[in-house]
C-alpha cells in the first residue's frame, strides 16, 4: 500500500467507522445524529468562542501526543503522559507561586523550563527500571499515574491549598502572570477574536516542538539513533547504540513534553493548580500518536480532532439531552479503531491495492 494511502485513508476509514457506529448509539439513546453533528460542528468551529475552546484543548493533545510518539518511535509506550501532566503542573504552581515575576514571558520560560523538568524527572524513573530492571515501561508508567495523582491530592490538599480555601486547589497567580490569548495576539494584525476563548501563546509553542521534534528525530544523530533503536534493538546494540541511553533519552524527552501540558493548562486556563488540571490529556495523547503515526506533525490534525471532539461534546451536553459521557464513548471508538483495530481497516485497504497493482 502507498506510504499516502497508509498515512490519509486508514486513520479517513478509521474515523467514518467510528463515527458511524457512534451514531447507531445516538439513534438508540433517541437522538438525532445529523442534529448531534451539527450542534458539536457549531459549537466547536462556528464561532471564534467555540475555536478559542477547541484550540485551547488541541494545545494539550499535540503536547501529550507529541510525548508519546516520541517514545513510540524508540518503541517505548509511555503511557504515563497524564501522571508526568500533572507532576509537571506542580512545577508550574512552584514557579509561579513563590517566585516573583516582572511579566508573562520570563514566567512563562520558566514554567516550561520547571514543568519540563519535572515531567522528565518523574518520566526517568519508569525509564531507568525499563533500561537497567527490566521492568516493562506500559506497567510502571500506568502505575505511576496513579502515585502522581495521590502525590497532587496531598500537595494541593495539605500544602500549597491557601488556609481559608475549601476546595483542592491552590491561590490564584498574579495577575501578571496570565498568558496572552488568541484574542490579544490576533488583535495585533487586526483580526476579531472571542475574548472568551481561552486558547494561548501556548498553542503556537506546541507547534514551534513539534517542528522541532521533527527536526531531532529526522536531522540529528540521536534522532536516528533513536528510530534505529525502535526498528531493531538488536540490529542498534549491533551497530554500537546504548540500548539504556536510548531509553532514557527517548523517555525524558516524552516525559518533558508531557510535562509541558501543564503550562497551557494551569497558566492557560485557570491560573491555578486544581486537582484535575488535566482532564484526561494525557491518555488523549495516545490516540493522538496512533492517528498521527507517532510523526511529529502527523499529530497535528488528529490533536484538532479531539480538540473538536471535547469542546463539541461539552455544547452537545448542553443543548440536548444526550450526556456528556457519550463523547467518551465516540473517543474510545476512535481510538479503537485507530489503534486496537487497525488492522482491520488496514487488510482491506491492501487487497485493494493489490488487486489495482495486478491490474495494472
Amino acid at each position: 500500500m502507498p506510504k499516502w494511502a497508509d498515512v490519509l485513508l486508514v486513520p479517513l476509514f478509521s474515523l467514518l467507522i467510528a463515527f458511524a457506529i457512534s451514531a447507531l448509539v445516538i439513534l438508540a439513546i433517541g437522538e438525532d445524529p445529523v442534529e448531534a453533528l451539527v450542534i458539536m460542528v457549531r459549537g466547536s468551529l462556528g464561532s471564534t468562542y467555540g475555536w478559542g475552546y477547541t484550540l485551547y484543548y488541541t494545545t494539550n493533545f499535540l503536547l501529550t501526543g507529541l510525548a508519546v510518539a516520541i517514545a513510540f518511535q524508540a518503541r517505548l509506550f509511555n503511557i504515563g503522559g497524564e501522571g508526568q501532566a500533572l507532576i509537571g503542573g506542580l512545577g508550574v504552581a512552584l514557579v509561579c507561586l513563590f517566585i516573583p515575576w516582572p511579566n508573562w514571558w520570563t514566567a512563562m520560560i520558566a514554567a516550561i523550563l520547571a514543568s519540563a523538568a519535572f515531567g522528565a524527572l518523574w518520566a526517568a524513573i519508569p525509564a531507568f527500571l525499563q533500561a537497567k530492571r527490566g521492568s516493562h515501561i506500559v506497567i510502571t508508567t500506568i502505575m505511576f499515574n496513579f502515585i502522581a495523582a495521590s502525590v497532587m491530592n496531598y500537595m494541593l490538599s495539605h500544602v500549597l491549598r491557601p488556609p481559608t480555601a475549601m476546595d483542592p486547589a491552590t491561590a490564584r497567580f498574579d495577575d501578571v502572570l496570565r498568558l496572552p490569548r488568541l484574542h490579544d495576539i490576533l488583535g495585533l494584525v487586526g483580526i476579531e477574536f472571542s475574548r472568551s476563548g481561552p486558547a494561548n501563546i501556548m498553542l503556537f509553542v506546541a507547534l514551534l516542538f513539534c517542528g522541532l521534534a521533527y527536526m531531532l528525530m529526522w536531522r540529528t544523530r540521536l534522532g536516528f539513533e533513536i528510530r534505529a533503536f525502535g526498528q531493531s534493538e538488536p540490529a542498534a546494540h549491533y551497530a554500537g547504540i546504548s540500548g539504556v541511553k536510548i531509553i532514557m533519552v527517548a523517555m525524558l524527552i516524552s516525559g518533558a513534553l508531557a510535562g509541558t501540558m501543564a503550562v497551557n493548562s494551569v497558566m492557560g486556563g485557570p491560573q491555578r493548580l486544581v486537582l484535575n488540571a488535566v482532564e484526561g490529556a494525557g491518555f488523549i495523547g495516545i490516540a493522538v500518536a496512533l492517528m498521527g503515526r507517532s510523526h511529529p506533525i502527523g499529530i497535528i490534525a488528529p490533536a484538532l480532532l479531539f480538540g473538536f471532539l471535547y469542546q463539541g461534546g461539552g455544547e452537545l451536553a448542553i443543548e440536548t439531552t444526550i450526556p456528556r459521557e457519550m463523547i467518551i464513548v465516540i473517543q474510545a471508538l476512535v481510538i479503537m479503531f485507530t489503534g486496537a483495530l487497525d488492522n482491520m481497516v488496514r487488510q482491506p485497504l491492501e487487497a485493494v491495492f493489490l488487486r489495482l497493482r495486478r491490474r495494472g
